[in-house]
């Protein structure tokens, strides 16, 4: 009886130690990668050297750092062994009508909307900042309309929210810009997918 039971108390161990590797396998790891800039062009190179590393895109932020004065930020990610599939693009401008028309331009080339910002630059100028995704595998991607929402009152942007909303638009950003006039503006961008 008790050669019985150390068998048992074997096989046991065995399933709950194998049990547990499993489990210990099963945890995904994510390894980040930081970007940090004071310049449009640096963060889009940076974003893509990363890109052909396995990195992806994961969000952004613009602002005034402890030793790096004002950047923008972007965190960037993988998991696993990643292949290089993603491709950048970085939108910045003080005009909400150059920044629609980038957009979509570069929507029509099959890049996505993925997160925005502002960016100030050392000589006092704010940007809206638009950071775009292109998955290079996929050879139909989906084809988006956009439309910027620009204006000084909170009242007048859920007006139009509500407007372009019951056209089907969907918000994806907001942040505060300076525009070329001198204003703060409340910028929101917006798309409905048309393909």
């Amino acid at each position: 009886m008790r050669r019985v039971c150390s068998g048992l108390g074997v096989i046991v161990f065995c399933v709950l130690s194998a049990a547990s590797t499993l489990r210990a396998q099963a945890i995904q790891q994510f390894d980040y990668r930081v970007v940090a800039t004071t310049k449009t062009s640096t963060m889009e190179k940076e974003l893509n050297q990363n890109a052909d590393l396995g990195y992806r895109f994961l969000t952004v932020m613009g602002g005034e750092t402890a030793f790096g004065g004002k950047e923008v930020v972007s965190i960037m990610v993988r998991s696993g062994i990643s292949q290089p599939r993603f491709e950048y693009k970085l939108l910045a401008t003080n005009k909400t009508s150059t920044m629609q028309k980038e957009l979509q331009e570069a929507s029509d080339g099959g890049f996505d909307y993925r997160g925005q910002t502002v960016f100030e630059s050392t000589f006092g100028g704010k940007e809206v900042s638009c950071i775009l995704e292109r998955d290079r595998n996929n050879r139909s991607p989906s084809v988006y309309r956009y439309e910027l929402l620009a204006t000084s009152k909170t009242s007048t942007m859920e007006k139009e929210l509500k407007q372009w909303g019951d056209q089907g638009y969907e918000a994806l950003g907001m942040t505060i810009g300076k525009t070329a006039l001198g204003g703060n503006e409340l910028v929101t961008i917006m798309r409905k997918q048309v393909r």
